[in-house]
């Protein structure tokens, strides 16, 4: 039987800033006249409606297409709610991690829905980095640590970088905090999980 943890994703109310965890991942974020827009292409069907669902708690609308690479697309619209967010996460144009910033349990759920794999037969899990934002790397390592799962930075130097958690320890944190995956069997299976 699964119990709620007391800090888990589910336990927590939504806010524009569980979006972050999107930012930490592969997302991008623009900002216009009207606001900003963040946006995420991920691998799986699934995990373009489980984030759908994540921006909808937040009150914000999510629209679904695809990209360029035939790849799901999720984005919000530009709104003015996401101004904050957006300016914290930038630096002029570039994707900069906000100093200090440490990634809540609703934070690290939507990086998990957006870029998240299991290793391994589910022994290690990596939270996916944004090749294209290289000097966001170490401090999103650091940022990790300070949420208490210490991460190893892996593949920096190819095309699908990386922050690999290894450890029933750890792995049951991160559990923990993510909370139960969407009912989906591919969700389940690219799930993390502390056995």
């Amino acid at each position: 039987m699964n119990q709620l943890s007391f800090f888990s994703a589910e336990s927590l109310p939504p806010s524009v800033t569980d979006l972050s965890g999107l930012l930490a991942s592969t997302g991008h974020v623009v900002l216009s006249g009207a606001g900003a827009r963040i946006s995420v292409v991920v691998d799986d069907e699934w995990r373009a409606d489980a984030i759908s669902d994540l921006i909808a708690e937040c009150g914000l609308v999510a629209e679904i297409g695809r990209s360029e690479e035939d790849r799901p697309l999720v984005r919000t619209a530009s709104v003015a709610e996401l101004s904050a967010l957006a300016s914290q996460w930038t630096k002029g144009a570039v994707k900069s991690m906000p100093p200090g910033w440490v990634p809540g349990a609703r934070e690290l759920r939507a990086w998990v829905l957006a870029a998240g794999r299991p290793e391994a037969d589910g022994e290690r899990y990596v939270l996916g980095l944004d090749p294209h934002a290289p000097d966001t790397h170490a401090p999103l390592a650091q940022a990790l640590m300070r949420a208490g799962i210490a991460p190893t930075l892996i593949g920096t130097r190819g095309s699908m970088p990386g922050l690999r958690v290894t450890g029933r320890r750890r792995l049951s944190r991160l559990v923990e905090n993510v909370g139960m995956p969407p009912r989906n069997d591919a969700a389940r299976a690219g799930w993390p999980r502390a056995e």
